[in-house]
């Protein structure tokens, strides 16, 4: 069965091959710099039902893209995927999962960057700008990190 990440879900001696997923946050309210200070933060608050349907669909060990929203509009950061996705604390009509950071990437990636570059055509974040937690492919996530000087 296929991901929401765009890669099949699957078992390879044992383990999950993980998805992969960009959160965006607006940096003066939640920064990249803050969830590595804390190395693991609750992600919640999501509200819209597409975001929440994504989160639902996430599992430890999924790799995640930080977006900085608000004036710097781009990707800043990398993070994992430590818990499986539980009620918001906050709002239990909502739903939470808990990240640990992994890096901030060596160089951002900006959205006009993300824009002109064909193999993010259908990213959600090019087409559906408002939405907060979305799935990114495979190829999507290794350009990316190519793009920041991360390819690892």
């Amino acid at each position: 069965m296929g991901g929401p990440g765009g890669e099949p879900r699957g078992h390879a001696a044992g383990l999950i091959v993980p998805n992969y997923w960009l959160v965006k946050t607006e940096p003066t309210a939640y920064s990249y710099d803050d969830l590595a200070r804390a190395q693991t933060a609750v992600w919640d608050g999501v509200k819209n039902p597409v975001a929440i349907r994504n989160l639902k669909a996430m599992h430890p060990g999924d790799q995640v893209l930080v977006y900085h929203t608000g004036d710097e509009k781009a990707v800043v950061g990398w993070a994992t995927v430590v818990s499986a996705p539980y009620p918001d604390p906050k709002n239990t009509k909502l739903v939470a999962i808990d990240l640990k950071a992994h890096r901030r990437l060596p160089q951002a990636v900006t959205l006009a960057q993300i824009k002109a570059d064909k193999t993010f055509a259908d990213l959600p974040i090019v087409r559906q700008g408002r939405l907060s937690v979305s799935p990114v492919t495979a190829p999507q996530w290794k350009k990316i990190l190519q793009l920041a000087g991360a390819d690892d």
